[in-house]
């Protein structure tokens, strides 16, 4: 264990496919360079960062779950998952833990159903629409919530 905050980076569905999946939308990133780009800054900002994606919503609850007990906040871009899982919102409830909501896109420039976000109301902020650089934003927001500063 750190005697640095413990920041878990969470990416849901389809999230591993960036750099291939319409980069007109989403960027030509991979989720590796973002990872990097992540590190590099939580490094900065004297954070220790946990990086994970997946495509399981079952297995994205349970990282949430976990993280309670291992991290001292989330930053999560749950892609699809943000606007569909009760469940997800229900997991990120418990933790009492800060959490960011992040998006590469701007959700609300795209179809009606994308509108309605499960997470907003258990985040202490959403960020979307500056593609990788959200998560830039979202660790100096997140550092600023778990540092003493």
């Amino acid at each position: 264990m750190t005697d640095r905050p413990d920041i878990l980076v969470l990416n849901g569905p389809n999230l591993n496919m960036l750099g291939v999946r319409e980069p007109t939308i989403y960027g030509h990133l991979t989720l590796a360079d973002i990872e990097e780009m992540c590190m590099e800054r939580g490094e900065a900002l004297n954070l220790a960062i946990d990086f994970r994606q997946s495509n399981f919503e079952g297995e994205l609850v349970s990282i949430i779950q976990k993280a309670r007990d291992d991290h001292d906040g989330i930053v999560i871009n749950a892609g699809a998952y943000t606007h569909t899982s009760v469940a997800i919102h229900d997991s990120l409830a418990l933790t009492d833990l800060p959490v960011i909501e992040l998006h590469l896109s701007n959700v609300f420039k795209r179809e009606s159903f994308r509108h309605h976000s499960y997470i907003s109301d258990v985040a202490v902020g959403s960020i979307c629409g500056f593609g990788a650089k959200g998560y830039a934003l979202a660790l100096e927001a997140m550092a600023d919530l778990v540092t003493d500063a």
